[in-house]
């Protein structure tokens, strides 16, 4: 098993900033990718952006491209989400998850954490 805890949500003006963490801990040595997706009341689940967990290759949602970075520490088994710029749209529930290597699925998920962005 694979566990994931998220942090750094918050309320935050627009234009402003928030760097989101995803600590990874279990059998990590059965995942190859990390991601982030969101999710607002009443829409579908999107998939925000993604890093290699071995290497460096990322992908990013059109929406957030030239407004988000993502990141990862391996030696503290962090991934991060910098987002800038930050939309009243951007609000959402933000979900960490890992691929399994086995299933090529992301199996793993965290609790998710709450960024509100005012107007």
């Amino acid at each position: 098993q694979v566990q994931l805890v998220e942090s750094g949500g918050g309320l935050v003006q627009a234009g402003g900033s928030l760097r989101l963490s995803c600590v990874v801990s279990g059998r990590t040595f059965s995942i190859d990718r990390m991601a982030w997706f969101r999710q607002a009341p009443g829409k579908a689940r999107q998939f925000v952006a993604s890093i290699s967990w071995g290497g460096s290759s990322t992908y990013y949602g059109d929406f957030v491209k030239g407004r988000s970075t993502i990141s990862r520490d391996n030696a503290k088994n962090t991934v991060y989400l910098d987002l800038n710029s930050l939309k009243p749209e951007d609000t959402a529930l933000y979900y960490c998850a890992a691929r399994s290597i086995s299933t090529n699925a992301y199996d793993y998920w965290g609790q998710g954490t709450q960024v509100t962005v005012s107007a």
